[in-house]
């Protein structure tokens, strides 16, 4: 129960972060990113797109991460798509340009991060940063930076040079903000493991004495 509250936390910060990054008309990266580039694009809804674009990336979950970790990563998905959502019932505003990009960069990252060390993601991206780190100890921030970066530079024809170079910038803030915890992201998927193994070990027969 704790770990679902948990996620469910860190869904609305991660929420916060973009509806944030959204008013700011900047994107972020990942499959969040690409989504709110194509939601400006084609004028559809973020949760939507968001949804459909995460679909492949949940096959791959499947066969390297294991079925617990991909269920989890569809509920946030979805979570947030509906999260989100509430954005249509809040007032029209305006956050500056480079305020949304590191407060909105922030928010991400610590969502995100609370996200790693529950077991769970917001997809693409994400799974592969955790698969990377669980495999051969990668910084997952540096995987997130890495591929954050290749999705933002497609943002510069939908945003624009200034607020593409914003939105680069709050891709460094979120990768930072990862790369920060990812001690702690370890730890938290080697737990599982630890005790998973521990269970399987048969006991030892204790010889009885006559």
């Amino acid at each position: 129960m704790k770990k679902w509250l948990m996620i469910l936390l860190a869904i609305v910060i991660t929420s916060i972060g973009v509806i944030l990054l959204k008013h700011a008309n900047i994107v972020t990266g990942g499959t969040a990113g690409l989504s709110l580039s194509v939601a400006y694009f084609l004028s559809l809804p973020f949760g939507v797109t968001f949804f459909l674009i995460n679909i492949p990336f949940y096959i791959f979950s499947m066969m390297r991460m294991g079925w617990n970790f991909t269920f989890t990563t569809i509920i946030s998905v979805s979570l947030l798509s509906v999260v989100t959502g509430f954005d249509y019932f809040l007032p029209a505003f305006t956050v500056p340009i480079w305020a949304g990009a590191v407060v909105g960069g922030f928010i991400i990252g610590i969502g995100l991060s609370l996200l790693f060390m529950n077991g769970s993601s917001l997809g693409g991206a994400n799974i592969l940063a955790l698969f990377l780190q669980k495999r051969w100890n990668i910084d997952p921030g540096k995987t997130t930076f890495a591929f954050d970066f290749m999705v933002v530079l497609t943002s510069f024809y939908t945003v624009g040079f200034l607020r593409g170079l914003a939105s680069v910038l709050s891709i460094a803030v979120t990768a930072r903000v990862i790369s920060y915890f990812k001690n702690e992201i370890a730890k938290s998927r080697e737990e599982p493991s630890k005790e998973k193994s521990m269970k399987q070990q048969p006991k030892q027969q204790v010889p009885v004495t006559e």
